[in-house]
């Protein structure tokens, strides 16, 4: 079970790297899709049921879309939850 979940996120992780020339909003997808697919992955890793899986993917997803960095101009896009984002200097 542990080499599955140690094989996705380094996949995860590498893949990540690619994403240094996106837009932001390409960014925002990629983190979305890569942190709904870290939560179901962590919920499968506990033996979690059916609706826990569900609930995983969904907030993975919204952290992963929280917070997106662009590293060429060290600006982070937040999302306010209305489906605007606000770009500030990342802490």
């Amino acid at each position: 079970m542990f080499k599955p979940v140690c094989l996705i996120a380094t996949c995860a992780m590498l893949t990540l790297t690619a994403c240094e020339d996106m837009t932001r909003q390409e960014t925002m997808v990629v983190g979305g899709l890569t942190g709904a697919a870290l939560g179901v992955v962590t919920a499968k890793a506990l033996d979690a049921d059916d609706d826990w899986k569900i609930i995983g993917g969904l907030a993975g997803a919204a952290a992963g879309v929280l917070v997106a960095r662009n590293a060429a101009r060290d600006e982070c896009a937040y999302a306010r939850g209305d489906g605007t984002y606000v770009v500030r200097r990342c802490p």
